[in-house]
């Protein structure tokens, strides 16, 4: 087990793909993937399970690559402190469904902070897979939306991934529509009278909207 197989792991689990890592890294697909394979057979573990929909850590991964990030920023600290090297910038990154103040939050984080120190990430993606990155340790932060009807399932993934869900404001339910529409003028509107008129609908993880007709 080397040092830069330890990095090559790493790499992988950030971008979710051998692919991506392996252009990241600078070497091609089949090296990375066999200096993995090699690894794995050393430890007589399985770090990264492989489907034809692509990659994920295995439960033995998931417990490997926490240890292995540990070494690799032990290592970088014994190599900032005598060999002079410029510090390497912090990872973080966030795992987001589909929402528009998440995305405005984070340029803003960007803004502060730049990108100097820092190396900043945004993936908007599904809730099993926003639980996923968390967990796996791919991103240090999860958004997702918790209601009355998913609130059951979602925790219980939580609670099996050991994480914590921890609320940042209670939203309200909302529409939008033209100042020109009759409803436009009333101070709030009920369900039942949306009946009448055509609306968009985004169901999260898909990227396509779906229009909906009003009701004959």
């Amino acid at each position: 087990m080397t040092l830069q197989q330890l990095k090559y792991v790493i790499e992988v689990a950030t971008r979710g793909s051998m692919n991506e890592a392996a252009k990241r890294l600078f070497i091609s697909q089949p090296s990375l993937s066999n200096a993995i394979r090699d690894l794995e057979q050393e430890l007589r573990i399985t770090i990264f399970e492989r489907t034809n929909k692509g990659i994920s850590l295995s439960k033995e991964g998931v417990e490997f690559l926490s240890y292995a990030r540990q070494v690799v920023e032990q290592a970088e600290l014994l190599e900032n402190r005598y060999l002079n090297a410029k510090p390497s910038p912090q990872h973080f990154s966030v795992s987001t469904q589909h929402y528009a103040f998440a995305v405005n939050a984070f340029v803003r984080l960007v803004q502060q902070y730049g990108q100097d120190e820092y190396e900043l990430a945004l993936r908007e993606t599904k809730t099993y897979e926003i639980i996923q990155d968390v967990k796996s340790l791919r991103s240090e932060i999860g958004i997702l939306y918790l209601n009355e009807f998913n609130a059951k399932v979602i925790n219980k993934l939580l609670k099996d991934a050991g994480l914590v869900f921890t609320s940042l404001f209670i939203a309200k339910p909302h529409i939008f529509i033209s100042v020109k529409n009759p409803l436009a003028k009333q101070e709030s509107v009920a369900i039942e009278q949306l009946q009448d008129y055509p609306y968009l609908s985004f169901d999260q993880g898909s990227t396509i909207p779906f229009i909906f007709p009003k009701k004959s």
